[in-house]
């Protein structure tokens, strides 16, 4: 059975997509509609920007999520079984499994960007990457600090993100070197994705999500909030309203899908970061990109 997965944010890179654009003139005209829903030319950022100016929050994510869904829209034999998106690649697999419309989820997908924008304007805050750790002792560490942190991104045995306030961050990754952490990383990011600090950006992409008209998909998707598969409208509503401020359960998304049949991963987007992760959790999976 085949597994379609799409990136989180962090995989973009200068130059991206460029290549795509210029190869069917299917993907030409959904980057150009692109351009003229978001109001601004993606492509020329994408295409000829620097790394810098890629990594503002409002270009970042629709960038990757045009990526990866041109990408599933334009390939000859897309057929998945099932999918799932790492954070922000959610989006891209509802709109590749038909749940949501292409326009519809780049909406939805610049509205989340702007709503984390100003959350993280709201509450500066960070995340780190604890590496060589197990899962339950890096929790531990998280309980057992006063300042908001909570473990934020299960990406594979070994690899937990953490999120919250700097001096909380920082505080933790001190502890996680002492408890014999490998890397105690933080990450360049604007701000304390998948924690309580995202609550104002939960709010605001509520409302968006409740606007937003959801039809029936042509496969399960296993949403990070749960990773469990999903086919019922309301319920992937409601995980995808609480995704911001839950936990990003990939490793288990991950597991879950090889316990329901995944037989291939096969990663839509910029990068071959998730190909990298599924190896990881299972060394035995087959994995390719587009």
């Amino acid at each position: 059975m085949k597994a379609y997965v799409f990136s989180g944010q962090g995989a973009q890179f200068p130059g991206m997509a460029k290549a795509l654009y210029a190869n069917t003139q299917a993907a030409r005209d959904l980057f150009e509609q692109a351009n003229e829903i978001l109001g601004f030319r993606i492509t020329d950022i994408m295409f000829e920007g620097t790394a810098e100016a890629l990594q503002q929050t409002k270009v970042t994510q629709p960038a990757i999520f045009l990526h990866s869904v041109v990408l599933a829209k334009t390939a000859d034999d897309f057929a998945p079984d099932m999918v799932a998106g790492h954070s922000l690649g959610e989006f891209s697999a509802l709109v590749a499994n038909r749940v949501l419309s292409f326009k519809d989820g780049l909406r939805l997908v610049a509205q989340r960007a702007d709503a984390m924008q100003k959350a993280c304007e709201i509450n500066p805050s960070t995340m780190a990457a604890i590496i060589g750790l197990a899962d339950e002792v890096v929790e531990e560490i998280c309980d057992a600090i006063d300042d908001v942190v909570v473990a934020a991104n299960y990406n594979c045995p070994g690899q937990l993100v953490i999120s919250g306030s700097k001096s909380g961050i920082a505080l933790a990754c001190e502890k996680a070197t002492e408890a014999g952490a490998r890397r105690a990383l933080p990450l360049p990011v604007g701000g304390a994705f998948h924690s309580p600090l995202m609550e104002p950006a939960r709010v605001q992409l509520e409302a968006a999500i409740d606007a937003t008209t959801f039809h029936q998909g042509i496969c399960p998707i296993y949403q990070n909030v749960t990773a469990q598969a999903v086919t019922d409208n309301e319920a992937i509503k409601s995980n995808l309203k609480i995704q911001l401020t839950a936990p990003v359960k990939w490793s288990q998304s991950v597991q879950q899908m090889i316990a329901d049949g995944a037989t291939q991963f096969i990663e839509c987007g910029p990068g071959k970061v998730l190909q990298g992760l599924v190896k990881k959790i299972d060394r035995n999976m087959e994995v390719v990109g587009v």
